[in-house]
C-alpha cells in the first residue's frame, strides 16, 4: 500500500481525527491570510512571516521556524507514490494556506496522488462540527486534485498581489472548485481603498452599531456568523477590532 499523508490546516482536527484512518499528519500551522507574504523564494517568505508573526502576535522567530517551518519542509521529504490528502475548508484562511501547499506540491505533480477532503457544507464549525463518522465519510469522498500547477499559481497571485489573474486563475477553476471563486471574491471584498475600508472592517462596525457592544467576544461571535467565509480567528479579528476602537488604520 502507498504511504498516505494528511495535511491539516491546523491543530485542531487532530484531536478527533478518525482513529481508523491510517497516515502521517503534517500541520500547516499557518495565518497567510493575515499580513505580509513577500519573499522571493521559501527562506525569505518564512523570515517574512517570523517577523510578522514576532511583531504582532507574540510569536518568537524560533517557535515559528520550529513549529511551522519543519512542518512545511516535511513536505519536500515525502517519498514518491505517495498518497496525500489535504484536509482544508472553503473559507478565505484555510484556501491560502491550501494555495501555499498546493504551490510546495506542484513539483511533485507526476510522482504523488493528491486528494482534497472538505466538510460537504460551510460553515462557521468546519471539521470541528463533524463526528469522527462524518470525517470518515467525507474521506471515503474525497476527490482527486488534478489541478496542482493551477491551484499553486493561485498562491503565486496571492503573493505577488496580482489581483487580476487572481480572479482569472479562481474562475478557471470555477467548474471543479466554485469555492476558490467565492474565496477570491471575500479577499477583493476586504481590501481598502481611498473610499472603502474593506468588508471586515465594515462589517465589525456594522455589528457592533446594530448590537449597541464593543465587548469583543459578542461582536466576534457575530462576525464569525455572519463572516464565516474569512475563517478569521480570534486574534486577527481582536486586532482589527482594537484598531476601529482607537481610529487607527485597521489593516
Amino acid at each position: 500500500m502507498n504511504k498516505q499523508y494528511h495535511i491539516l490546516n491546523g491543530d485542531a482536527l487532530m484531536g478527533h481525527f478518525p482513529k481508523n484512518i491510517p497516515g502521517e499528519f503534517i500541520v500547516a500551522r499557518e495565518c497567510f491570510v493575515d499580513g505580509k507574504v513577500d519573499g522571493k523564494g521559501l527562506v525569505e517568505l518564512y523570515r517574512t512571516r517570523a517577523n510578522f508573526l514576532s511583531d504582532h502576535y507574540q510569536v518568537s522567530p524560533q517557535d515559528y521556524y520550529n513549529d511551522s517551518v519543519t512542518e512545511f519542509e516535511k513536505i519536500d521529504a515525502i517519498k514518491d507514490d505517495s498518497e496525500i490528502n489535504l484536509w482544508f475548508e472553503d473559507d478565505l484562511f484555510c484556501q491560502v494556506n491550501f494555495w501555499f501547499i498546493s504551490y510546495l506540491l506542484a513539483k511533485k505533480k507526476e510522482k504523488i496522488k493528491a486528494y482534497l477532503i472538505r466538510p460537504e457544507t460551510h460553515d462557521q464549525y468546519g471539521f470541528g462540527g463533524l463526528s469522527e463518522s462524518e470525517l470518515v465519510s467525507i474521506y471515503d469522498n474525497r476527490s482527486v486534485i488534478t489541478d496542482l500547477d493551477i491551484l499553486a499559481d493561485l498562491w503565486i497571485h496571492y503573493q505577488n498581489n496580482d489581483l487580476k489573474n487572481l480572479a482569472l486563475n479562481a474562475k478557471k477553476l470555477g467548474h471543479l472548485y466554485p469555492f476558490i471563486d467565492k474565496a477570491v471574491e471575500a479577499h477583493l471584498d476586504r481590501l481598502p481603498d481611498h473610499n472603502n475600508e474593506g468588508r471586515p472592517i465594515r462589517s465589525l462596525k456594522t455589528i457592533m452599531s446594530e448590537l449597541k457592544t464593543d465587548d469583543f467576544e459578542i461582536v466576534f461571535r457575530e462576525f464569525c456568523k455572519r463572516e464565516s467565509i474569512y475563517g478569521f480567528g480570534d486574534l486577527h479579528v481582536k486586532r482589527l477590532f482594537d484598531k476601529i476602537k482607537n481610529n487607527s488604520n485597521p489593516q
